[in-house]
């Protein structure tokens, strides 16, 4: 995700042409200002119909179709940047979830028992490190596949890495209760922080399996193609080859708005402006190995 300062209004004019969706949308401005240059060639030195009482039809018909197309792209980005953001929410319900959890087992765990703070600290932040991996729809892996944990066996790779994860606290969980190590309603209060780990994972699943639908989607694209592709011909009439930069301008504004929700609509990808998935983890390792003092051991 790009740092930058909201404030700063003189970098991004001055840096306008290194845009991200400037560059992916440089050849399709240039085409549209060949085209409107074209379509100005003809009216100025052939057709000349600018006198033409169709000319005001056309300027009506654009203002109309141009509030109609600005609140389907508004409609699109605020979608799009809904899901961005509960996808933050959700990763954000992870650190709070993974720092609960280690609280919880430091405080409940003797004081004594570092080779299960280790075995603990070692599982939490590994799901944040899977989870991120599983929503990247790589194939997981752990920083020591040549040498695994020895502590956690029969780790299959290719079933759902998170729940896995949570099988194996739970395990470790229910085996310190009938050990005796903690009580019944302990194991209740960490029973409901280790399922609101799999319940994060299940909405980051929900909103990366569940695209905006393909027939809004293209629909939206044609109309802006459409729409632009008929700018020259209502613009050239008042305003002649001035029409070329404006319908140029147009269009990226127009086209910009549907690539960025393209962008964010999926926040677990790799562009850009993504949700630094990798970051977090690493805040989580962090946290947690400081919660239960678990540097050296790790």
């Amino acid at each position: 995700m790009v740092s930058y300062n909201p404030k700063d209004w003189l970098t991004p004019i001055l840096y306008f042409h290194k845009a991200d969706t400037f560059r992916k949308l440089l050849p399709l401005l240039i085409g549209i200002g060949i085209f409107t240059w074209g379509v100005a060639w003809l009216e100025i030195k052939y057709l000349q119909l600018s006198d033409t009482s169709h000319v005001k039809n056309i300027t009506l018909m654009h203002n109309l179709l141009g509030f109609a197309i600005s609140m389907l792209l508004v409609f699109r980005t605020n979608t799009s940047y809904d899901r961005w953001w509960e996808g933050r929410k959700m990763w954000g319900g992870l650190v709070n979830s993974s720092r609960n959890l280690a609280i919880k087992l430091e405080v409940m765990l003797p004081a004594d028992a570092v080779k299960q703070k280790t075995y603990f600290s070692k599982l939490i932040t590994l799901f944040a490190d899977e989870l991120s991996n599983h929503l990247h729809k790589e194939k997981t892996r752990l920083s020591l596949d040549t040498n695994p944990h020895p502590e956690i066996p029969g780790f299959d790779r290719k079933r759902h890495i998170p729940s896995q994860i949570v099988i194996l606290i739970q395990r470790r969980l229910q085996e310190l209760y009938r050990n005796q190590t903690i009580t019944g309603d302990q194991l209740i209060i960490l029973n409901a922080e280790v399922q609101s780990l799999l319940d994060i994972c299940g909405a980051c699943e929900r909103i990366k399996n569940t695209p905006i639908p393909y027939s809004y989607s293209t629909f939206i694209k044609k109309f802006v193609a459409i729409y632009v592709l008929t700018l020259p011909f209502g613009f050239v009439f008042s305003l002649g080859y001035i029409a070329i930069p404006v319908v140029m301008f147009m269009f990226y504004v127009l086209a910009s708005l549907e690539l960025i929700a393209e962008e964010i609509e999926d926040p677990f990808g790799d562009d850009v402006n993504d949700l630094p998935m990798e970051k977090i983890a690493e805040n989580i390792t962090g946290n947690v190995q400081d919660i239960l003092g678990t540097h050296r051991e790790t």
